[in-house]
């Protein structure tokens, strides 16, 4: 088994949302709105506030879709809102919202204003594998792995999620995350039993305040932050986050929908913007792309430092 992720793309919408239908678990969560998953992630793929991502085992023939990962940035209302009991499940009540137009979703720009002031409320939609893996400690692994990997470097204000397992309920517990109890605290352990909780909908969840005060815990981690130094436009963070992935310039040029001489501009952009504010990330401080070995060498410094500094490559005002 080799579980690896990548962002959702729009023809993998319809399988996430088949293996959503047929989980066990989180799947009759859905009731009446059930059929209208696909086309609700369908419209809103590619938002900022829209964070999607699937899990592949690349040990299986054909490279087999195993797990999906979807989480939103949502208002303040939203969260006060799912606060207040009776609790009720998250991805059900989004997609009811936005079927009615009424989307809690922040929009792009929100998203910046918040994420360079104020902060921004998390929300795991939903986070589910295949049933046969919900015992795998390799794919527990690859969902932590990717949620941190996909949020850490914003300025989170608070995160909550419901796990689709009572396995997965225990490691997020473990992770240094809390129960939030009726009267809107989020407690260590409840007064019942993680079997209880896990029958009705609860919610899983950490502040800033108190996640900053968890030193070790893997989830204190996605409240880590500080301001961005090179101003990256967005043009440029989509470039660098699909590069992210190790791939070539052409392979960019496909990914992204546009010319090979496009990419060679952007990356022109991108050295010239970070020799200007971090003149000693480069190697003699030469800022124009060269073919060959310093050429290479110059992106490997850029991305080693992009991969310890994902705050770069957040949305933000500028």
């Amino acid at each position: 088994m080799a579980i690896s992720y990548r962002p959702m793309r729009a023809k993998d919408v319809r399988e996430c949302a088949t293996l959503v239908a047929t989980h066990p678990v989180i799947g009759p969560r859905y009731a009446d709105v059930l059929n209208d998953l696909r086309a609700v992630w369908l419209a809103l793929l590619g938002l900022e506030a829209f964070r999607a991502v699937v899990f592949e085992d690349s040990q299986q023939s054909g490279t087999k879709i195993v797990g999906v990962g979807v989480s939103a940035f949502v208002s303040d209302e939203f969260l006060q809102s799912l606060k207040r009991p009776p609790f009720f499940w998250v991805g059900p009540e989004l997609t009811r919202r936005a079927l009615r137009g009424e989307s809690p979703l922040l929009s792009d720009r929100a998203v910046r204003e918040a994420n360079t002031k104020g902060g921004l409320n998390l929300a795991v939609w939903e986070g589910a594998v295949r049933a046969e893996l919900w015992e795998c400690a390799e794919a527990h692994a690859a969902v932590v792995s990717a949620f941190v990997e996909q949020h850490r470097g914003f300025l989170l204000k608070e995160a909550v999620c419901q796990p689709s397992t009572r396995e997965f309920l225990e490691v997020i517990l473990r992770s240094g995350a809390q129960l939030l109890h009726e009267d809107g605290r989020y407690v260590d352990f409840g007064d019942r039993s993680l079997d209880e909780v896990f029958k009705m909908a609860h919610y899983v969840g950490l502040t800033r305040k108190v996640a900053l005060c968890r030193v070790g815990a893997w989830a204190g981690l996605l409240f880590v932050y500080q301001a961005p130094q090179c101003g990256f436009r967005p043009s440029e963070q989509r470039l660098l986050l699909a590069a992210l992935q190790g791939v070539t310039d052409r392979e960019l040029a496909d990914e992204l929908g546009v010319s090979l001489s496009a990419v060679k501009k952007t990356w022109l952009s991108i050295y010239n913007r970070v020799s200007t504010h971090l003149p000693s990330l480069f190697p003699n401080g030469v800022a124009i792309p060269e073919e060959g070995e310093r050429g290479r060498e110059k992106k490997q410094h850029l991305i080693a430092y992009l991969r310890d500094h994902p705050e770069e490559l957040r949305p933000a005002s500028l």
